[in-house]
């Protein structure tokens, strides 16, 4: 098909097209990311010169327009050659995304001043000209759990200072931006006032190497520590408070992106598990066809509930049903790619073990699907609850974010 200039994409349909041409590069480099725990520095390359930085970004600040459905196509397709590169990337389009997308009337409800508007405008501008956002929310001993978190910031002037340290920070020390989950200091424990700031890396923003994990190693999400102040037009919706109402009336951002890159490396896995199965002449076994089989079909199930839920987000966003195929989503997908991972390398045999096989690498980061927020308990706890007939939010013992 026709391309736009270089950086530039002109709708999302080519922005699937251009992620499908970049998986066999992603793909090629994924192994010497992972052993090496690097941050896939050449894949941003490439995903900032085709443009898709811009993805999420509407047409008329220069971006590609793509909804939550078309976000979930290209974040799928991403994985497929580096899950941890498409996970980098969610954490990317999630704050991009949630800028875009969360419908001018459920801010204004929230009571944000109009000038925030013009910001998000000039966010998002920057955005399509290649800057790359990451997400600071995580904490040791908190985990993605909003109240519980230590992060504090105090209005100082025309502005906000913020203290604290952040863990799982994925593409820490190369994004340009971080969305900064933040509590107010002169909230009480037990009445959190939670605000989220994106606070421009440099000077009172320190990394701290500490990511060597199972999985996802490429991801490089380091603890970061913030000591800094920003400007009052760093608090996103300008408005106090907001992150922990957000997260509960519209957590797709928070939930299901990272569904769409473990269907994708669920995928990933079948595909590298055919090729290995072929290559030793293993397919007319019975067992290993059913095998592949029952992978085949839970990938494609847990592809439909994502999509479904893609298709609620995009036409009705932060209806309770809507909401309910979010968590679904995130749970099968977490689950799924597990599962099929793991069946996959048991199909393929002891072989497929050893350090460098692509299949034993697809274990390792499916593996880590049903451990991010949120956990695949945590997904499962929310839609029993609603089955139920109870409030998922309100009717826990311990908040859910």
């Amino acid at each position: 098909m026709a391309r736009a200039a270089t950086g530039v994409l002109v709708s999302p349909q080519e922005a699937l097209a251009v992620a499908r041409d970049l998986v066999p590069r992603f793909a090629a480099r994924a192994a010497e990311h992972d052993e090496a725990g690097r941050f896939p520095a050449a894949d941003f390359d490439d995903l900032r010169g085709a443009g898709l930085l811009g993805l999420m970004v509407p047409t008329r600040l220069g971006g590609a327009g793509a909804g939550f459905g078309d976000y979930a196509e290209v974040a799928a397709a991403l994985a497929a050659g580096a899950g941890a590169t498409a996970l980098i990337f969610n954490m990317h389009a999630s704050v991009t995304g949630a800028l875009a997308h969360t419908p001018d009337e459920v801010v204004r409800a929230f009571g944000v001043p109009e000038t925030f508007f013009t910001e998000r405008d000039r966010v998002l501008s920057d955005v399509a000209e290649g800057m790359l956002c990451g997400v600071a929310m995580s904490e040791r001993g908190a985990g993605s759990r909003l109240s519980a978190m230590t992060t504090s910031y105090t209005p100082v002037g025309d502005g906000f200072r913020i203290t604290g340290s952040k863990a799982f920070v994925s593409g820490a020390g190369h994004v340009d931006t971080y969305l900064v989950a933040a509590r107010s200091a002169a909230a009480p424990a037990d009445s959190p006032v939670v605000s989220h700031f994106l606070v421009p890396a440099g000077e009172g923003v320190v990394v701290e190497p500490t990511w060597d994990s199972l999985g996802m190693r490429a991801t490089g999400s380091q603890d970061v520590h913030f000591d800094v102040t920003v400007p009052a037009s760093a608090l996103l919706g300008g408005v106090e408070g907001l992150a922990l109402l957000l997260a509960q009336v519209m957590p797709q951002w928070l939930v299901a992106s990272y569904a769409a890159v473990y269907v994708g490396v669920a995928q990933s896995a079948v595909d590298a598990a055919v090729a290995h199965l072929r290559e030793r002449g293993l397919t007319a076994l019975p067992a290993i066809r059913a095998r592949v089989g029952r992978a085949d079909a839970a990938v494609a199930a847990a592809r439909g509930v994502v999509e479904q839920a893609a298709k609620r987000v995009d036409t009705a966003p932060g209806r309770p049903e809507t909401n309910r195929w979010v968590w679904r989503a995130k749970l099968l997908a977490g689950d799924t790619a597990a599962q099929v991972a793991g069946s996959m390398l048991e199909a393929a045999g002891t072989s497929a073990s050893r350090r460098g096989h692509p299949l034993e690498r697809l274990y390792r980061d499916a593996r880590c699907g049903a451990l991010q927020p949120a956990t695949s308990d945590v997904c499962a706890d929310y839609l029993g609850a609603a089955a139920l007939g109870d409030d998922p939010h309100g009717d826990t013992a311990v908040p859910r974010w």
